[in-house]
């Protein structure tokens, strides 16, 4: 784990719950300032508040939608203007529409690419050059095993996951000599409300947002000569049936 991230600054998307919050937790509490996003502003507004008592680093948040490029303009402009620029990002809002791909609707297909895999590159297309202003960055990208696990009717989820693995990897190549880092982290089953699901008891085999969180930590402590590119993480012991 490292230690104070004072001084550091790191965007967060997804970060009112679930593995983005718990992330965001993790930096606030080492100092870092942390800006977070979710589409739903009574969301945002109640996580950061929860959050700015964690740690000495300045907290805020603000609703967008990351599938529409003028919506992460202005949230990488709110990051230069309330935290000084961007440090640290980390891409883990997404959504999760399952069906078979007859039956899956177009507004889904869409809604699933669009956030998935095209709200990424947009935030990374925009958090690039701050972090060249400062001097390098980490880009870390939530993936899942579904990046390189298909399955019936997860035809647009697959999609949009093994398309976010190439598109880290590829976006670690073009970035590596700038002292950019590109991680993609591929959780199996994670306790959250991921798919409208409600975390409870029952779920206490699964990975939690914490453990996530935890890797994100470590990443971030590595040296600088070392590059740990594609993170699986499993359940160590899954639910048999």
């Amino acid at each position: 784990m490292p230690g104070s991230l004072g001084g550091k600054t790191a965007v967060v998307t997804g970060g009112s719950k679930g593995i983005g919050y718990a992330v965001a937790e993790a930096l606030a509490k080492a100092d870092a300032s942390v800006l977070i996003t979710s589409r739903h502003e009574d969301e945002v507004r109640a996580a950061a508040e929860r959050l700015d008592f964690c740690g000495s680093g300045t907290v805020a948040g603000i609703a967008a939608d990351q599938r529409e490029y003028a919506d992460v303009q202005r949230m990488m402009a709110a990051a230069t203007e309330r935290l000084g620029g961007v440090d640290i990002l980390i891409n883990n809002a997404g959504v999760g529409k399952f069906a078979p791909i007859d039956q899956i609707s177009v507004d889904d297909w869409r809604a699933v690419l669009e956030t998935n895999l095209s709200g990424v590159f947009y935030c990374c297309r925009e958090a690039i050059p701050l972090m060249r202003q400062r001097g390098g960055g980490w880009i870390i990208n939530i993936g899942s095993l579904a990046g390189k696990n298909p399955f019936a009717g997860g035809a647009a989820y697959n999609a949009s996951k093994f398309g976010l693995l190439g598109f880290s990897e590829a976006m670690m190549l073009d970035v590596r000599d700038q002292d950019i880092r590109v991680s993609c982290i591929m959780p199996g089953s994670v306790e959250t409300h991921f798919g409208g699901n409600e975390p409870s008891a029952a779920g206490a085999w699964k990975i939690q947002p914490e453990d996530i969180a935890a890797i994100v930590m470590d990443l971030l402590a590595m040296n600088p000569r070392t590059l740990p590119s594609r993170i699986e993480v499993r359940p160590s012991r899954p639910r048999k049936g």
